[in-house]
């Protein structure tokens, strides 16, 4: 299995975990506990604390951009690909990927925090670009 898939896996499994680790957690003790009623949770209504509106923010982020990175794996196993260049920022994506969530979830939303977050995201898209390009100048 090559680094960029193994990277996907963990792209999913950190998706997961910042599911159950947080959001998840949140909505479901209060609903096992009878504090809130499942039809109480609607996608387009702000609910709960400041930490778990962030919460969701992170865990949608990470739902925005599995897709796309999930496309460039298929067709780097599609064409075949193996470069250094894509196993490295394979790594750095999934870095940034998890830095962004990190800052998203546990830190108040000021400036400075807002800055560092752009800067793992703009990272992220840079990177997925970057693969891009690197998948296509590889064809034949």
């Amino acid at each position: 299995m090559n680094m960029p898939t193994l990277v996907l896996l963990a792209f999913a499994g950190w998706t997961l975990l910042i599911l159950f680790g947080t959001v998840g957690v949140y909505r479901w003790s209060r609903i096992l506990t009878g504090r809130a009623t499942v039809s109480e949770w609607q996608a387009n209504k702000p609910q709960g604390s400041d930490g778990y509106q962030r919460a969701i923010a992170a865990h949608r982020n990470c739902i925005e951009n599995l897709p796309v990175y999930t496309a460039l794996v298929v067709a780097i196993a599609v064409f075949q690909v193996e470069s250094t260049t894509l196993n490295v920022l394979s790594l750095v994506l999934l870095g940034a990927r998890m830095a962004q969530s990190l800052v998203h979830i546990g830190f108040e939303q000021t400036e400075n925090v807002a800055t560092w977050r752009f800067a793992f995201f703009f990272t992220q898209i840079v990177t997925m670009f970057w693969m891009g390009m690197e998948i296509v100048r590889s064809l034949p």
